[in-house]
């Protein structure tokens, strides 16, 4: 098995899927974790391809974009469906989970006090809601409690990682979503998950 080693901040993240597809498929890996921003040197971003993290070293070469490296594992390790169709469906639950996970961040790291409560509350009352109404819809459709197939895939972890600063923030708002809820709750009960989750460093984001 190659070796493989996970470059990031000391956060969850956009790494976090990346530790979240390994875990799942119960492979094992290394991991650097940067302290940000004091250890985000100019040597360490020189290092790193595009000069961003995080970044993943497979027998000792880089390769840049959490979504890629997700991508990654999750085709060698049977986190895909079995057909090109079902990845194409899987892929497109990954990238609604990426979109709105580019919202929050920009929420998250606003500077302005005034324009970070405008894009808060419309997180919290439009953009979030949106979201999970699109989960809802297809995991209703889905049948078994994963968002495709009879098992768990990349679109179960991605739609996980994505959520969990709201599912801590505004738990009220999930009421209205129960299969969103039970789909969490899945993934969270399945030994390796479980295992990880119990066990991994606690951090704001």
């Amino acid at each position: 098995m190659p070796s493989y080693k996970l470059v990031y901040f000391d956060l969850r993240g956009r790494g976090e899927i990346v530790r979240l597809c390994f875990n799942a498929a119960g492979v094992a890996f290394d991991e650097e974790r940067i302290d940000y921003p004091s250890a985000w040197t100019e040597e360490k971003k020189a290092a790193a391809p595009f000069r961003e993290v995080p970044y993943l070293e497979i027998d000792g070469k880089k390769f840049a974009q959490s979504g890629a490296i997700a991508s990654f594992i999750a085709r060698q390790y049977g986190l895909y469906g079995d057909s090109a169709l079902e990845n194409l469906f899987i892929d497109g639950v990954v990238a609604l989970s990426v979109d709105y996970f580019d919202t929050w961040v920009r929420a998250y790291f606003e500077e302005d006090a005034n324009k970070k409560v405008e894009l808060e509350t419309k997180l919290k009352n439009e953009d979030l809601p949106k979201f999970l109404g699109h989960l809802e819809k297809v995991l209703t459709n889905s049948g078994s409690g994963f968002f495709s197939g009879q098992r768990l895939t990349l679109a179960d972890l991605a739609v996980h990682h994505t959520l969990e600063v709201s599912y801590r923030d505004f738990p009220d708002i999930y009421a209205n979503y129960p299969k969103v809820v039970e789909n969490r709750k899945k993934v969270e009960s399945l030994p390796r998950i479980k295992s990880y989750l119990s066990s991994r460093k606690v951090t704001e984001i």
